[in-house]
């Protein structure tokens, strides 16, 4: 065998430079979880004035539709052995490079004549001849970083290897969809991630756009009681007073609790799902939300142990069986009753990197570059993008190029999945990158500019001279701002400001009374993070 290649601190037999990587993770994780109360108050500063291009990431809350789709991130963390995951069968060199640790045709379910899976995730059989699976070959991105932590932060937050980053692609676009997120912001959270902490991914300029359940079981408490913190059970000493006003005090500043609790409440899980597999806890977590008509459209997951870099024929299996038989049970639960729900999902596996093609003499696998992404939904279909890596001329310095930039995927999931015009996914990928045709069925762009409510225009009052009448709906509760603007946007009165129920609305404007003199102004509604905007000429 050719010689195995070696990255300092790639490997555990790099000693302390391969701990100390771990352990900047462990510190940084400490510094940086935010934790349930810092996503459940979710603080923006002053947002810049955008482009309120509808989307329909979050439309239809209220009515359901074809436009509420949903995408389920499934993080495998550690770096998943792509080749251990989707195997090209009878292929020589595979067996030559990983003499020990391979897995042989015997043991594999056939994806095609050319590709198959271990049988530990042969529960994906049937999504995969339902057409619900497809297979991205060996994705990856230029230069590629094997830092855990340098890498899955380029993953994250969609740069470029040499670019630091700060924000996340999921969080720039609901910073852009959310333009009145600090002004009226929304009683349902954008985004959820379960047993994961304050995520890159997420992040936004000002703040974390997800909201961060450190556990299910921490889920648990706020679902079923409507609070993060127990109250019930203080007595009156000073000590046990205090603790109870603080505890009060979080959960009143908890504003999704209630949408949650509800969610929660009106959905159920209708299968059984795999025991002692905490992946399928969180999936069994995000199909009761869904099916509950929660409302968030983005949701993380995770699966962590697959950095092997020893002994990785004891661990990788029981990795890939958990995610199979989760993923399975998860999509089961949401088509059951024949509900459809199954079409608007759509799961995505990643990783910070892949493994390197030779195994090493710990019978594991190194830090490497391309590893698969799966997808998994409803009318996807099935079959492989991308090219399976070339193991006929293999560098013991470096693994084959990837065949397909993450980016691509990224961009082609908001494009096609969550339909979004071309130059708004430029401008949250930060560049232009290729889509890629055909990987998951295009949506159609909603028409028009209401999602969680109706600005329905204005007109000259019939009964009151002087006055101008402007009329909007609720589609949902939630607080409600109304302003004035002049033409360049910038806030001259706020006319109402204020917590409002599902209905119509008139607000009787008399420029005078607002010092308002004639001309062309503007008026913004603001309400469920979401604004809109209509131009106004008065007299």
């Amino acid at each position: 065998m050719a010689q195995k290649k070696q990255r300092f601190g790639s490997a555990l037999s790099h000693g302390e430079a391969h701990h100390a990587e771990h352990k900047r993770w462990s510190r940084r994780d400490f510094l940086s979880a935010t934790g349930l109360m810092g996503a459940g108050s979710l603080v923006l500063g002053n947002l810049p004035l955008r482009a309120f291009q509808p989307s329909p990431l979050l439309a239809a809350l209220a009515g359901g539709g074809d436009q509420d789709r949903i995408i389920v991130l499934i993080r495998l963390d550690g770096g998943n052995d792509g080749l251990n995951t989707i195997i090209e069968r009878g292929n020589a060199n595979y067996y030559n490079l990983r003499p020990t640790i391979g897995v042989t045709d015997n043991n594999l379910w056939a994806l095609s004549n050319e590709y198959g899976m271990p049988l530990g995730t042969s529960s994906l059989q049937p999504l995969w001849d339902n057409g619900m699976m497809k297979v991205i070959h060996n994705v990856g991105y230029p230069e590629p970083n094997y830092s855990h932590f340098r890498s899955y932060d380029i993953v994250a937050s969609g740069s470029d290897a040499d670019v630091v980053q700060n924000t996340g692609w999921i969080g720039r676009f609901l910073d852009n969809e959310y333009a009145a997120f600090l002004e009226a912001p929304p009683t349902v959270p954008p985004a959820l991630q379960i047993g994961v902490q304050s995520n890159l991914v997420f992040k936004a300029d000002q703040a974390n756009m997800a909201l961060a359940v450190s556990s299910p079981q921490e889920f648990y408490q706020i679902a079923q009681t409507g609070q993060l913190y127990d109250t019930a059970n203080l007595g009156n000493t000073p000590r046990e007073l205090e603790l109870a006003f603080l505890r009060q005090t979080a959960n009143s500043a908890f504003r999704y609790a209630t949408t949650i609790k509800e969610a929660y409440t009106r959905g159920k899980n209708q299968i059984d799902y795999p025991a002692d597999n905490y992946l399928a806890e969180q999936l069994a977590i995000v199909a009761r939300l869904i099916k509950g008509n929660l409302g968030t459209r983005v949701f993380m997951v995770e699966i962590g142990g697959f950095d092997t870099h020893a002994n990785q024929l004891d661990a990788h299996p029981i990795l890939l069986n958990r995610l199979a038989t989760g993923i399975k049970a998860f999509f089961d639960d949401l088509a059951f009753g024949n509900s459809g729900l199954e079409q608007k999902v759509l799961g995505m596996t990643f990783s910070e990197f892949g493994r390197t093609i030779y195994e090493n003499a710990s019978v594991g696998t190194d830090h490497g570059s391309g590893t698969p992404m799966m997808l998994f939904g409803g009318g996807i279909g099935n079959g492989f993008t991308g090219t399976y890596q070339d193991l006929s001329n293999p560098d013991p310095y470096t693994d084959p190029s990837f065949s397909v930039d993450f980016r691509s995927v990224y961009a082609t999931l908001l494009q096609d999945w969550m339909g979004n015009d071309p130059n708004l996914v430029n401008f949250v990928m930060g560049q232009a990158h290729p889509t890629i045709g055909g990987l998951v069925p295009t949506a159609a762009p909603v028409l028009g500019d209401n999602e969680k409510a109706v600005l329905l225009g204005h007109n000259p009052s019939i009964s009151e001279q002087g006055v101008t009448e402007i009329k909007y709906a609720m589609l949902a509760d939630g607080p409600l701002r109304l302003q004035i603007l002049d033409s360049a946007g910038h806030s001259l009165r706020t006319l109402v400001n204020e917590y409002k129920g599902r209905g119509s609305y008139t607000f009787k404007l008399r420029p005078s009374d607002w010092y308002l003199s004639p001309g062309v102004y503007l008026y913004r509604l603001s309400t469920g993070g979401k604004v809109y905007e209509r131009v106004i000429q008065l007299n």
